[in-house]
């Protein structure tokens, strides 16, 4: 039986922001059509809450289609980068900087107005935009659930097994493994820097898609087989069904409990016929 999610809370009238690698993803295609951020943010918004989602990015008011990003976004661009120098060089790259310019400033709009962030922050793809994204959000205190997920390689352990035996192609195999390179991370063990930018608190290792998979009539994607192969110990959907209840909390270490963690400052607002007014923080 799927959790039922209840009525939005604590979490009503919150924003957030989906943050995670984008431009080195395997299809950008498939990305936004069937990428995590759809399951997320419809589970959010079941929640009551406002979410930012770059690939479909809200309509700015007296700038229209501002910031927009689809499939083909950075392969226009990238015909575009040069690195000859002189006038036309510089130019090609000026032209290059200033179309991907609305994009960045939309994206860092909707960090900076967001009370929260979630990073989907797989060690495996580069992203330059993420850790931006966070460094911002955590410059402001606010709150970044960091999803690190197990990542492994079964299709290159079929490869060696294949390989067995061929000299060459093995010598082949291990150049490229050092060329990418290619490190698994069966772990899900994040990078030691986001540790203490992040809190320890604020670690995930998956996203718990499977309780919830029935009742939101969700079909099945790579990362369910990813998960459904190593469960994830800590998964994010049901720590975010927890925190509409009930405020999460911090570990101190010099006072060795849980204390109240005040990275979580959820505005009440009080909505009138000529706009909000602010009330109090919600606490519990």
């Amino acid at each position: 039986m799927a959790p039922r999610l209840g009525t939005p809370r604590l979490l009503a009238d919150a924003r957030v922001y989906l943050s995670g690698p984008m431009d080195f993803v395997a299809s950008r295609a498939a990305e936004k059509r069937f990428g995590w951020r759809n399951r997320v943010g419809e589970f959010l918004r079941e929640l009551g809450v406002t979410v930012f989602d770059p690939w479909r990015k809200p309509d700015v008011r007296g700038f229209h289609q501002y910031g927009i990003e689809d499939e083909t976004t950075t392969e226009r661009l990238r015909k575009l980068w040069t690195f000859r120098r002189g006038a036309a060089g510089a130019r090609a790259r000026a032209e290059c900087a200033e179309s991907f310019w609305p994009s960045l400033h939309a994206d860092l709009r909707m960090v900076d107005t967001s009370d929260f962030v979630i990073a989907y922050c797989p060690v495996n793809i580069y992203s330059v935009g993420t850790p931006h994204e966070v460094i911002l959000c955590r410059q402001q205190r606010k709150p970044v659930l960091f999803v690190s997920p197990p990542v492994q390689f079964p299709a290159l352990t079929e490869l060696e097994q294949h390989l067995a035996g061929d000299r060459r192609g093995i010598a082949i195999l291990e150049r490229l493994k050092t060329s990418v390179p290619i490190k698994p991370n069966p772990d899900a063990i994040p990078s030691f820097w986001y540790m203490p930018l992040i809190g320890g608190e604020h670690f995930f290792d998956g996203f718990g898609f499977e309780p919830y998979r029935r009742s939101f009539g969700w079909k099945p994607i790579r990362l369910d087989e990813e998960e459904a192969a190593r469960p994830p110990k800590h998964p994010l959907l049901p720590f975010l069904h927890a925190v509409n209840r009930q405020l999460p909390k911090k570990w101190d270490r010099t006072q060795k409990r849980f204390v109240p963690n005040d990275d979580w400052l959820l505005w009440k607002v009080k909505r009138g016929r000529r706009g909000a007014q602010m009330v109090t923080i919600r606490r519990r």
